[in-house]
């Protein structure tokens, strides 16, 4: 008798993924990936808006300590179309006698230019004393930071369209704030110093 070989066929399991599954799981990736993108696009643009806002109020109160300190005046130049600004004084220029203007530039203080699509989107200036009209400066204006520790009442607005953030600088004290918002949403205070 002839025995019959026969054949056992084990099944194996077969390990991996079909071209469906992995078509499916690329598809989330990259809507994951382009959520997490337009997220991280919002918030970085935010950022630059605050961190334009948070110079500005850096700047005006170095301005305001250092005209105190120098005993002379200070100004924040505002260049809007350049989208920045710029801290300057007056300095005497001992060989010729007379005062130049310059841009302080050391470790506190820098010249900014606003990054993406920051800008000033409303600058109100209030001139002080008899000053009728804004002192400007080339192409831009001007803030002034007197040696006694006031400064022109301002209340201007950064942003880029979508976040804002608004800026005072109270005439009596000299003193910034910032505020998130725009600057209808500010109430601007006069202080008198000599009421009772």
């Amino acid at each position: 008798m002839q025995r019959r070989k026969s054949k056992v066929k084990v099944k194996t399991k077969r390990y991996g993924f079909t071209l469906v599954e992995v078509l499916v799981v690329v598809v989330i990736i990259s809507l994951l990936g382009g959520l997490g993108g337009g997220i991280y696009m919002g918030t970085y643009k935010r950022m630059l808006v605050e961190k334009a806002a948070r110079d500005f109020v850096l700047t005006a109160q170095y301005a305001r300590i250092m005209a105190i300190e120098k005993q002379r005046q200070y100004k924040i130049l505002l260049y809007a179309a350049n989208n920045g600004f710029l801290l300057a004084t007056t300095q005497l220029d001992e060989e010729s006698g007379q005062t130049e203007q310059i841009i302080v530039k050391d470790s506190f203080c820098r010249p900014v230019e606003f990054g993406g699509e920051v800008k000033f989107e409303d600058i109100q200036i209030t001139p002080t004393g008899v000053e009728t009209t804004t002192e400007t400066d080339e192409d831009g204006q001007a803030i002034v930071f007197s040696p006694n520790g006031t400064a022109q009442s301002v209340v201007i607005q950064i942003g880029d369209g979508k976040t804002h953030y608004a800026v005072t600088i109270s005439a009596a004290t000299g003193k910034a704030k910032v505020y998130f918002g725009t600057t209808e949403n500010v109430e601007v205070v006069t202080i008198d110093l000599d009421a009772e």
